[in-house]
């Protein structure tokens, strides 16, 4: 049984009314099974719609935002717990300890990076926690091609590659990982 999961995420809405849907129904999920979201902190774009639907299907909510990104990303002041630190880093650091899985929801240069930050911690045996990219309406469809063209020219190792589960709805993201976990720790 998972208690928290972190989700990365834009802080804008995209141009498709369906990435913001994807994250309101992630957050109503989440909140439904009793999971805690742990998530970026904002109170703007996706990360506020998930936040949101979090809390108003009674979840729990815990945003970690660096002291730099509080104005600028305007800090959700309204969610279960807030806690800003310091660095980027720390903020990734914290976020990883308090998951137990991590979602990836659309997004741009700060979710990538989030996401292949505990891809690579995982690839070090450094967590052993499930990824699940949320491939809402093909928006990855380019870039697990590139992963995919990676293992081709022999520079992503297929095992390392298959550490990011793929799924096309929220529900496939919960069974995914819900069969992970089984897989890692059964």
């Amino acid at each position: 049984m998972i208690s928290n999961v972190a989700v990365f995420c834009a802080s804008s809405n995209g141009t498709k009314p369906i990435y913001r849907e994807a994250a309101n129904e992630l957050g109503c999920a989440l909140a439904t099974r009793s999971i805690g979201l742990i998530y970026g902190g904002a109170n703007v774009g996706l990360m506020q719609a998930l936040a949101e639907s979090a809390l108003a299907a009674g979840g729990r909510v815990v945003g970690v935002i660096p002291e730099v990104l509080v104005d600028l990303e305007v800090a959700h002041h309204g969610i279960t717990e807030l806690h800003v630190t310091s660095t980027m880093h720390t903020r990734k650091a914290l976020m990883g300890e308090l998951a137990d899985a991590f979602f990836i929801l659309p997004g741009g240069f700060g979710t990538f990076e989030e996401m292949f930050e505990v891809l690579a911690w995982q690839t070090l045996k450094l967590h052993r926690k499930p990824i699940v990219l949320l491939n809402i309406d093909g928006f990855y469809d380019k870039l697990l091609g590139f992963l995919d063209h990676c293992v081709g020219e022999g520079l992503l190792r297929q095992r390392n590659r298959e550490v990011l589960l793929v799924a096309g709805s929220v529900e496939e993201a919960f069974a995914l990982v819900d069969a992970a976990r089984q897989s890692l720790h059964g």
